[in-house]
Order: structure tokens, then C-alpha cells, then sequence
């Protein structure tokens, strides 16, 4: 099996200048996907893009936009639980990406809101997006549900482990619905990443990757991508592979490492 690699735009060929060039600077790097944050830049650290020369530069070098994320960014656990902006910007974000020919929007739990039961937060948090399915249906949009760690990035978040993000994707039920495993996430939250695949199945539609400790390029940290890539080839997952890091080095020099990780392993599409 082979993975496509998709920079995120937000983080690396910075150096380029906007996100239109960013897209060219990394086909011309040899990428062939790229992801990023949020479109409309409505939540920060992302910005605004120009969709119409972001997708200008998407068609001009037949890159892939593979994943956006969903906005706005919205606490569904804490009072009010007004849900409308998000239904709202769901709706937008699934118009964009189709647009775009994204075939992904990446959506998270936000903070859990104590003293209430997780499994009872995690089946609310279910119906929310089945709703969320209904009114983006017959877009081709798959919505894909990122657990992240509680330890160092995101104090509080409702869905801190892989297993957290599949009991929801399997209250959904839907083949519109799945799990973005980010290793870097797993890792700090000390998960063992052959049983959470195990435990996945065909539920993960996404894979991010950075380093721990730091979160920067792969390389730069403790994990063994050899055995990581190995563990997602055992587990028949064949998708693309965000590299969402805050690159150390100018950025195609960061990449470098996983590239020749993956090439050792045959598994670096072309």
C-alpha cells in the first residue's frame, strides 16, 4: 500500500506567500495533496483564503485539497448548547469543499463539560452530528471526527483518545462519518497505536502525523514511523497522510525524513 502525503497549507511553504502559492509551492516539491484548516479563516490560527485562487491553483497543478476543517469551532457541551452556528457553518464548509473537490471536513468535539457523564456527552455528541450528515447530504463530503490529547494541547477536550472518537463514529452509524487518527495526538496520550487500529477498523478515513515530543516534522521527535507506517499498512489503511507539524526547517527540507521512511518501505505514492 502507498500514502499520498498532504502538507498542511497553515504550517508549511509559509515561505511561499499565500495559500494559492503554498499549493504551487508544494506541487512543485512533488506533492500531489495538500490539507489545510479552516476555509473562511472564521476561527484563528487560520485565516481567510482566496477560495477562488486557492482553487485556480488546486486545478492549474492537479493538487488534492484532502481535508479542511469544520468551523466555527463550537463548545457543544457548555450551556447554551446553541448548535446553529455550526449546523450554519457546516453547510458553508461542505458547499466550499465540494467546490474545492475536498473530499473531507474534520470535525472535533470541543471541551467536555464536567461532572456529567462521558458516555452521555459522547451520544449527544452523536446526535449532533447525524444532524450535522442530514443537511450535508448528497455533497460526497465524509465528515471525519479527530480525538485530541488532553495532556499538553487541548486541556479539557471532551474526546482526548482515539477510543473516545470511534464510540461516537459508531453511535453514528454512517458510511458518511468516520475517524481522523492524528498519531502525534495518540502518542502523548501514551496510546498503543496497533490495538487502536485494531479497534478501528475501517472506521479511521484519515491520518494525520507530527512528532512527539514537540510536534514538529517526523524526525524530530521519539516515534518510530517505520512501525508506524507498517501498523497502518497491517490495519489496510491506504488513504493519504496529513503532515500537520511546525516544521523545524524550511519546509520540503522537514519532509524529507518520512519521505525516505516511506520510499524504504515502498510506500510512498508517486
Amino acid at each position: 500500500m502507498t500514502h499520498r502525503l498532504a502538507p498542511n497549507i497553515e504550517l508549511l511553504f509559509t515561505e511561499h506567500g499565500d495559500y494559492h502559492d503554498r499549493v504551487r509551492a508544494a506541487a512543485a516539491a512533488g506533492f500531489t495533496s495538500v490539507e489545510m484548516w479552516g476555509p473562511t479563516g472564521k476561527d484563528a490560527p487560520a485565516k481567510p483564503k482566496d477560495l477562488a485562487a486557492l482553487k485556480d491553483a488546486l486545478q492549474e497543478t492537479g493538487v488534492r485539497l484532502e481535508a479542511q476543517l469544520a468551523e466555527p469551532r463550537t463548545q457543544f457541551m457548555i450551556p447554551p448548547k446553541d448548535h446553529s452556528h455550526f449546523y450554519r457553518g457546516i453547510e458553508e464548509g461542505a458547499r466550499i469543499a465540494a467546490d474545492l473537490g475536498c473530499p473531507r471536513i474534520v470535525v472535533q468535539g470541543g471541551t467536555g463539560f464536567g461532572g456529567r457523564k462521558r458516555q452521555e456527552q459522547h451520544d449527544e455528541l452523536a446526535g449532533i452530528y447525524t444532524r450535522a450528515l442530514e443537511l450535508v447530504e448528497g455533497s460526497g463530503v465524509v465528515l471525519v471526527l479527530e480525538a485530541v490529547n488532553t495532556r499538553v494541547d487541548h486541556p479539557g477536550t471532551l474526546l482526548d483518545r482515539t477510543a473516545d472518537a470511534l464510540d461516537v463514529a459508531r453511535t453514528v452509524g454512517s458510511p458518511q462519518f468516520g475517524v481522523l487518527l492524528d498519531v502525534y495526538h495518540s502518542r502523548v496520550e501514551s496510546e498503543d497505536l496497533v490495538q487502536v487500529l485494531a479497534q478501528a477498523g475501517p472506521l479511521v478515513r484519515y491520518v494525520q502525523v507530527a512528532d512527539a515530543p514537540g510536534r514538529g516534522e517526523p524526525g524530530t521527535g521519539s516515534i518510530d514511523w517505520a512501525a508506524t507506517f507498517r501498523a497502518l499498512t497491517a490495519a489496510g489503511y491506504d488513504g493519504p497522510v496529513g503532515l500537520e507539524y511546525f516544521p523545524t526547517v524550511p519546509s520540503e527540507e522537514s519532509t524529507r525524513h518520512l519521505r525516505a521512511v516511506l520510499a524504504d518501505l515502498g510506500a510512498l505514492a508517486r
